[in-house]
């Protein structure tokens, strides 16, 4: 019974992790467009309702989802004592604060404050993939 609660809050946990993912990498996307678009324009409107959309409906609460089976799956599997993990929740940790400076820029553009360049949101967009790359060495590989 417990591996079969293991297995499927586990595959909870990828789900939730792939839904995360694929917002923090689109949100940055939909940043890059919105600073081109012309103030009080039509498509500035519609950026604003698709990215409020994006990270209230998809990334917010995958991100939730992802930290409470993490957690479960880390807490059920004797993991906390493994330096893999240690770095992984740094990682996480990372990418959370990466979510909170995405909701942060959400809200500026909510007000049309534009305080960055389409250049600046073209780089960050990379921040997340980066991270992504490293928890799954972490998680795939253990090095340690």
């Amino acid at each position: 019974m417990f591996e079969d609660v293991y297995l499927w809050i586990k595959a909870l946990h990828v789900i939730a992790v792939i839904a995360w993912m694929a917002g923090m990498l689109y949100l940055p996307r939909l940043f890059v467009y919105h600073s081109e678009a012309e103030i009080g324009s039509k498509q500035s409107e519609t950026f604003k309702v698709m990215e409020r959309r994006l990270l209230k409906a998809i990334i917010n609460p995958a991100m939730i989802v992802t930290w409470l089976a993490g957690l479960y799956l880390a807490w059920s599997g004797h993991w906390f004592s493994f330096g893999w993990l240690h770095v992984k929740l740094a990682l996480v940790l990372a990418m959370s604060a990466v979510h909170g400076f995405f909701s942060r820029w959400l809200k500026d553009f909510a007000a049309d404050r534009r305080p960055r360049t389409q250049k600046f949101y073209r780089i960050i967009n990379e921040v997340p993939t980066v991270l992504m790359i490293f928890i799954v060495i972490m998680v795939i590989v253990k090095p340690f």
